[in-house]
């Protein structure tokens, strides 16, 4: 186990359901920045082989920033939970930090952290977990135990946000950002990627997780319909069979790129597609996508996600349809239209929103949080050293 040295900075430490290694999206945006001022130790769920001594496997990931892995072994799964607390908490002994802040993205973890002391306590919702394929039905009790104990819970989008407004005291909503700067690279001139020079074009495409919020059955007939068109699917497949994929001479599935290569893959496309189904795993999303296919001054047609409709749609920077029909008429009609004053649209939009501004609003909140947790703190040794009058 690695253990960096005591730090002087407060400790931030992150419970997430998703892996430091996987899709780059909210939380590592986020806590990549929130490393300027934090030490943060990212815990992910565990890991289960054969019997072996428990472990924390930690390894230090970017400048401030920790990633701790619990090790554990198959045959004890019953007891996961009980050893991943006792795991973390005698990690956390040995980080002797000023403050500790606990961040959750997936209430499941208070099973292995709800004991554990803490300076404040913040849940960034930033999805529906529970409406989510296979998840465990004790998440909305989870949740609702979680909400009690947050001191701050921020939300991933306008529905998620009035959909749990009066759930807390403090919540706020932070919708998906854009790193802008890394997107518009791709309105740059640049070689095609290997696996993507030989695709025919136009090419409309779209990146993410592939997962049952895909509409197989949409992507598939708007392609069958647009056989001229060529649709690039880059992304991992999670909770889905591959095999269940549509498979037609004009849809090329790439796999899993790397964030710091989106830019060049987008940079020749000539239209973005998020043909996301309309389900409960769908129904408060905020796709991080949205502002970054922007970002990339590439025009793109979504179905009627709310957030994206109400965010986008209505401001006309994003075209909606919901049938493969209506997809494929807004292929051809935003494929024929100029690109710049959409862009000019876009960039003043884009102008207000980046992850910087989320981190820092964000920031401030935690301050004050801890702030006050620091006054209360104080209040009943100010009280025992008051005078008692004669």
């Amino acid at each position: 186990m690695i253990v960096v040295d005591a730090p002087s900075r407060p400790l931030l430490v992150c419970f997430s359901h998703l892996r430091w290694s996987f899709v780059w999206q909210r939380p590592q945006h986020l806590l990549s920045r929130a490393a300027r001022q934090f030490d943060v130790l990212f815990i992910e769920e565990p890991v289960f082989g054969p019997a072996e001594s428990p472990r924390l496997q930690v390894e230090a990931v970017a400048p401030g920033i920790a990633v701790a892995v619990p090790v554990l072994a198959q045959s004890r799964i019953y007891a996961a939970d009980w050893i991943q607390a006792r795991l973390i908490r005698d990690y956390l002994q040995r980080w002797d930090g000023p403050r500790r802040v606990f961040w959750y993205y997936t209430p499941a973890a208070l099973g292995v952290s709800a004991d554990l002391a803490r300076d404040l306590t913040v849940y960034d919702n930033m999805d529906e977990l529970s409406a989510f394929r296979g998840a465990s039905p004790d998440l909305v009790a989870q949740e609702a135990e979680l909400l009690t104990q947050a001191d701050l819970v921020f939300t991933g989008g306008r529905s998620l946000y009035e959909a749990k407004r009066g759930a807390h005291p403090s919540i706020h909503c932070f919708p998906s950002s854009v790193d802008a700067a890394h997107f518009a690279r791709a309105r740059e001139a640049g070689p095609d990627p290997d696996d993507q020079a030989a695709i025919p074009r136009p090419r409309i495409g779209f990146f993410g997780v592939i997962d049952e919020r895909l509409d197989s059955e949409l992507l598939a007939a708007t392609a069958s319909s647009r056989p001229d068109w060529h649709f690039v699917m880059i992304g991992p497949v999670v909770k889905i069979e591959p095999e269940s994929l549509p498979q037609r001479d004009n849809i090329h599935w790439l796999g899993p790129k790397p964030y710091g290569a989106l830019p060049d893959y987008l940079r020749h496309w000539d239209l973005g597609l998020m043909p996301f189904a309309l389900n409960e795993a769908t129904r408060f999303i905020s796709p991080t996508k949205t502002p970054e296919f922007l970002a990339a001054g590439r025009r793109v047609i979504s179905t009627p996600i709310v957030d994206v409709l109400r965010d986008y749609g209505e401001a006309g920077l994003v075209a909606i349809a919901e049938t493969p029909a209506s997809v494929a008429l807004s292929i051809d009609a935003l494929h024929a239209e100029p690109l710049a004053a959409w862009r000019e649209r876009v960039d003043r939009h884009l102008a207000h929103t980046s992850w910087d501004r989320t981190w820092d609003a964000m920031h401030a909140l935690l301050r004050q949080g801890l702030r006050e947790g620091l006054q209360r703190e104080a209040a009943p040794l100010l009280l025992a050293q008051t005078p008692t009058p004669a």
